[in-house]
């Protein structure tokens, strides 16, 4: 008798149900009246008496799972009711979901890093409000330096030693004071100049600097790395460099790609001469390194920075810088499916 009971108890564990009918039918057969439990019960006086308590455990599983199977059935029975009076029939097609747009502004910066990170750059943050040592002192740019003029600058009024970072060079200097080298990393972020906003500046915009530091790291080296760079991200592999001065550099240069006479937004691009400057570089000041911790005799490092709005207005041909900033949807629905 026991095996038989068992046997229900799996038969109720199996069982399924579509129908209120049918839930409704396997309820009364074994917890109606004249249900099965019932009958099992009255045979229990028949037992023997060393079987008694397993029987009767056994007729109360039994039920337990009887009870438990009709209420899962009725509460699965009345959600998926509810599921379809509220959506409606699920197996015909969703609406479609409009596809977003990413701004061009990460569009480029997302290729940057993906091209420094096939040769070992990682990337590095840090906070847009700095202080001078590491915005300017740091960097060979001493209190009253002229060329601290190059860069007109957001000081906090109350504290002139708290300023809004004018170039992402500060993310280097952090990173180099508590990493030793080899240091292979480039800082993209948002930088702030006091400057007239115009078609073509604005007083905020976007930067990504790079920097190696490691032994004997040359020239060539720099000149190799803007190569495979401007060659991933214009398609032009032709690029000249030309002597220039930044006071955390020595020797410095500014990078030309050549871009082309192709066409006549070439020419209005490159005023005739098909060259066009895209970033600044250099190797890096061994005071800057001594600054931050490092032994200027030991290592040396080179370090360049472009702006990534100059890059985006060049390769999807902007007119206007501020077209970035103004959040307009039809300017940025043009970028859906760029990534």
């Amino acid at each position: 008798m026991i095996d038989k009971i068992k046997e229900h108890i799996a038969e109720v564990e199996a069982f399924s149900a579509k129908t209120k009918d049918e839930i409704e039918s396997f309820r009364i057969k074994y917890l109606g009246k004249k249900g099965l439990l019932n009958d099992f019960f009255a045979e229990f006086k028949n037992v023997a008496k060393e079987e008694k308590k397993e029987f009767g455990q056994t007729v109360n599983a039994l039920k337990k799972a009887a009870e438990e199977k009709v209420n899962f059935l009725k509460n699965s029975l009345e959600g998926q009711a509810e599921s379809e009076g509220k959506y409606g029939d699920l197996t015909r097609p969703g609406e479609p979901i409009e596809i977003g747009s990413r701004h061009p502004i990460s569009i480029v910066k997302n290729k940057i890093i993906e091209i420094f990170s096939r040769i070992g750059f990682n990337v590095s943050e840090g906070p847009e409000i700095e202080d001078d040592w590491h915005n300017f002192t740091a960097l060979n740019l001493p209190e009253y330096h002229p060329a601290r003029d190059m860069q007109d600058t957001f000081f906090i009024q109350t504290n002139p030693d708290i300023l809004l970072r004018t170039h992402t060079s500060s993310v280097q200097v952090r990173y180099m004071e508590n990493n030793p080298p080899p240091i292979r990393t480039i800082s993209p972020g948002r930088v702030y100049r006091n400057e007239a906003i115009s078609a073509r500046s604005h007083c905020f915009f976007h930067q990504v600097e790079g920097l190696y530091v490691d032994k004997s790291v040359s020239f060539a080296d720099l000149k190799q790395t803007l190569q495979y760079f401007t060659t991933e991200m214009f398609g032009k592999s032709k690029i000249r460099l030309r002597p220039s001065y930044f006071p955390f550099t020595e020797p410095s240069a500014e990078v030309d790609v050549y871009w082309g006479l192709e066409t006549e937004t070439d020419y209005k691009m490159t005023k005739g001469t098909g060259w066009l400057e895209i970033m600044g570089c250099g190797m890096v000041d061994p005071n800057v390194l001594d600054n931050c911790g490092i032994d200027s005799s030991e290592y040396s490092g080179f370090a360049f920075g472009m702006g990534i709005d100059r890059i985006a207005l060049l390769l999807h041909q902007i007119p206007d810088i501020r077209m970035f900033s103004e959040n307009d949807i039809r300017f940025l629905e043009q970028f859906k499916g760029t990534f």
